[in-house]
């Protein structure tokens, strides 16, 4: 292609966080450029955001469906490429179906869908459809994850054993949704934002974290999950004993009322060889403990790393790369396969993301854990 694909995005208007954060990560790489866009569920709150953003008065729809449906019937040299979903979550399965039926490759914020049933179906749809699907899993585009995902599948750790993921925040430590404080509002709101909370928006990260590393899936899972401020609708704290599918065991614990942490993700994994740790707050080192010999430190851009890890770095050692950058691999590793696929090749898969089976997969997570958590039977298959 000798163009940027053209995003339509659906959400991240006027104070909205993440949106800005897809929009810097879209724009990257410079592969993709913003051309229209649905920003709120309020007509001119949309319009006036698009306009915030200098796009066109024509390009700035009032919802969804008139941004897809208009864009369909515009000539190829004109309509979107794809389109970009950064709502709360249950605003996800609508544009997305939508979207993929109407010709549109989509991705879309994580967790996939408000209900385990429109997850399915969206699976369903991507089969069906045959267009591109990411979901925004971003810390699998840190080139530390890549590293250690790497070094697990070449059996450097030997047969898995031991697996402890953690996600401290300490934001929800107050009850911050009777503050007006818009991302606490809508994240403590069953209405909005599903079965569980703090589960659902960074435990699903901690799982998906897990598998992705590891390579290997959880089976049964065990949870306590708990309301620690008083009035809360939905869970701020949680812990979950994990079997996956190779006989290793498991800890998962997230939590937004760990009064001090900022976003603390971190990983540590343990084989018969050796164990490894990465921690978001410090993405650029990856940890690896031997049996029986010296620690070491794998830095990014330093030394003879993978091809994989090598691809999803963009700056000399010693220069910090984050959130924002991980983001982007995530953005450019989609756009990639939207254009193998509109010049009828297969995509390169080191340039790899998160799809809508690790959607489903954090569905049926969710699922699992809020089952658990109510039940007296405690363990749950995943």
């Amino acid at each position: 292609m000798n163009r940027k694909l053209r995003m339509g995005m659906v959400g991240g208007g006027r104070g909205a966080f993440i949106g800005g954060v897809h929009r810097i990560a879209a724009s990257m790489d410079g592969l993709i450029e913003l051309t229209c866009g649905a920003f709120s569920s309020e007509p001119g709150k949309s319009k006036a955001s698009g306009a915030d953003l200098m796009l066109p008065p024509e390009k700035c729809y009032g919802d969804y469906e008139e941004m897809i449906l208009t864009e369909k019937n515009l000539p190829e040299g004109e309509r979107m490429d794809f389109v970009s979903i950064v709502t709360p979550n249950h605003m996800h399965y609508g544009p997305a179906k939508l979207a993929m039926e109407s010709g549109f490759d989509v991705i879309c914020d994580k967790p996939i869908t408000f209900t385990m049933d429109e997850a399915l179906d969206l699976e369903k749809t991507v089969a069906a459809t045959g267009r591109v699907f990411a979901l925004t899993h971003n810390y699998t585009g840190y080139p530390m994850v890549k590293q250690a995902k790497k070094m697990i599948a070449d059996g450097k750790l030997g047969k898995i054993r031991k697996l402890v993921v953690e996600y401290p925040q300490g934001w929800l430590t107050d009850k911050e949704e009777d503050n007006n404080y818009k991302q606490a509002i809508w994240r403590t709101d069953p209405e909005r934002s599903g079965i569980a909370g703090g589960m659902g928006d960074i435990g699903t990260h901690a799982e998906n974290l897990a598998e992705y590393i590891t390579g290997l899936q959880i089976e049964e899972l065990c949870a306590d999950i708990n309301i620690m401020v008083p009035g809360r609708l939905l869970d701020d704290d949680g812990n979950v004993l994990l079997h996956l599918n190779n006989g290793a065991k498991g800890i998962l614990y997230a939590s937004q009322i760990s009064a001090g942490e900022e976003n603390n993700l971190r990983i540590r994994i343990y084989g018969e060889l050796g164990g490894m740790e990465w921690a978001q707050q410090e993405p650029n080192s990856l940890i690896v403990k031997w049996h029986g010999k010296p620690m070491e430190i794998y830095r990014t851009a330093v030394g003879n790393l993978y091809p994989v890890t090598k691809a999803h770095y963009r700056i000399p050692a010693g220069h910090p790369e984050g959130y924002l950058e991980a983001f982007a691999n995530i953005y450019r590793n989609f756009a990639l396969a939207v254009i193998a696929k509109k010049e009828g090749k297969s995509p390169d898969p080191i340039y790899d993301f998160p799809t809508v089976k690790d959607g489903v997969r954090g569905m049926q997570f969710i699922q699992s854990v809020i089952a658990s958590g109510k039940s007296q039977q405690k363990w749950v298959k995943f």
